[in-house]
């Protein structure tokens, strides 16, 4: 019984809470300031629980297995929830179902654990629908917005898509190797063409989790209908989540296969990463711009996979983990200026350092470090990504990755100089955050610059690999 406790001690906190929410729900009278500050307090000890003993082992015939690595990302996704309390408790004391929101994200987080400690196939099927399920539903929690329901349902369509091509990916694969078993299945692969053929569905349903061009048409409608929180989720903890399982699967179990899926992943991160930036330039939402820039972040993601070394896995938790800090960050702004204001637009923007001289600084950070500016942590993330994607000696493929950065500079720079640069007759009034939105806000500013400065930081993640 202490063996089950350890080693599944992450989920079973996490179900604690749940159930402790559920009863909240039904029992109590709280008004929404206390239960918001009662799960914030509830989201810290899941985080803080996650450094405390551990233990590595494997339960139920292989089917879940855990190691320091996967409990180190699985820290880095409660961080992120926990963070999304505080930046957007502006949003959440105002909402009638705050109890129902976080049920939701917190069932969808539970369904990432297991999806990052999946031992085969079937599992790892039935944590990406628990993954991503309650997700559509949160997306549709705006309620009294017509947006917010087709955001919903264009989710729910792209999601049930993408999982009939991995249910008939995972079909191929029992077809073609006899077994489902991640530990089982690298020495029954050979390339035969029933085997390229699975491996290419599977690919495709990560892809589109991942929103990977030409699988990325769902994400900028869902983002610019969803709630901000919503948003929020899905770009830092979905898409998080999914790149540790992600390179996780193809470095394990499909490692023989590693000659196709280099080039699939080549070309993929070109047209991901080029896309991504054409289509961030003509943005004038802040949400659709903030789709379009993680999806060209998406791409610099895939240059560290495709190194299949060590330090391509490290380079790749290390800028989930920036990438945590400085999406959130410019989420966090954007939320607050929402929230107070209605306004979502970049224009809105303009002189906006008039007034808020805080929030511009924080937005700054964030969009610097999205950029791969020094001495930010996002230059860092992504000068190891350029490193180890360098270990093939594709040049030109680290060359166009770095144009890429470039051009990216182009469009964060264009908010920016929005903010400080550009004069507005009448700029958004002063706004002044509550103390959790400017925790967050603090926390995230922090966490741009010191994960960078830092170096321990990456090299306790080279150690964990």
């Amino acid at each position: 019984m202490n063996e089950y406790l350890t080693i599944m001690k992450s989920e079973l906190v996490l179900t604690a809470i749940l159930f402790l929410l559920l009863f909240v729900k039904l029992g109590s009278r709280w008004k929404n300031e206390s239960t918001l500050l009662m799960i914030q307090l509830l989201l810290l000890l899941n985080f803080l629980s996650g450094f405390f003993f551990n233990q590595n082992g494997s339960l139920f015939g292989g089917m879940f297995h855990t190691s320091a690595l996967i409990v180190f990302q699985k820290n880095i996704l409660s961080l992120a929830v926990y963070l999304i309390s505080l930046l957007f408790a502006d949003w959440l004391k105002k909402h009638e179902h705050l109890t129902e929101f976080f049920i939701l994200m917190l069932s969808a987080l539970l369904g990432m654990f297991f999806l990052l400690s999946s031992g085969n196939l079937l599992m790892f099927f039935l944590s990406l629908e628990l993954a991503t399920i309650p997700v559509a539903a949160m997306a549709n929690f705006d309620l009294d917005k017509k947006i917010s329901s087709e955001s919903a349902m264009k989710m729910i369509l792209s999601s049930a898509f993408s999982s009939g091509i991995l249910l008939f990916g995972i079909s191929l694969i029992y077809g073609a190797t006899g077994t489902i078993s991640f530990a089982e299945l690298p020495a029954l692969l050979n390339g035969s063409p029933l085997q390229i053929l699975a491996f290419v569905f599977l690919f495709t349903a990560f892809a589109f989790k991942l929103s990977i061009v030409p699988f990325h048409f769902w994400t900028a409608d869902v983002y610019e209908g969803a709630p901000m929180a919503t948003t929020a989720f899905l770009s830092v903890v979905s898409k998080g989540s999914v790149a540790f399982i992600f390179i996780s699967t193809l470095y394990t179990v499909f490692k023989p296969m590693d000659a196709i899926w280099y080039n699939m992943l080549m070309i993929l991160s070109i047209a991901t990463m080029i896309m991504g930036n054409l289509f961030a330039l003509r943005q004038q939402s802040i949400k659709r711009f903030l789709a379009f820039s993680s999806i060209a972040q998406v791409g610099f993601i895939l240059v560290g996979i495709s190194s299949n070394s060590p330090e391509g896995l490290s380079s790749v938790i290390y800028f989930v983990l920036i990438y945590v800090f400085s999406n959130l960050a410019a989420f966090g702004v954007a939320a607050v200026i929402s929230s107070r204001t209605g306004k979502e637009r970049i224009d809105d923007y303009k002189g906006l350092y008039q007034t808020n001289p805080f929030l511009c600084w924080v937005m700054a950070l964030a969009l610097f470090s999205l950029a791969g500016i020094p001495p930010t942590a996002g230059f860092f993330g992504k000068l190891f990504l350029l490193t180890a994607g360098a270990s093939r000696a594709n040049y030109l493929f680290i060359g166009i990755a770095a144009l890429n950065m470039i051009v990216s500079l182009y469009y964060y720079l264009r908010v920016i100089r929005s903010m400080f640069m550009e004069k507005n007759e009448t700029p958004i009034g002063k706004i002044k955050p509550d103390m959790s939105t400017t925790l967050g806000l603090i926390i995230c500013s922090v966490g741009v610059v010191l994960v960078g400065l830092l170096s321990w930081i990456y090299d306790y993640i080279v150690k964990l690999v």
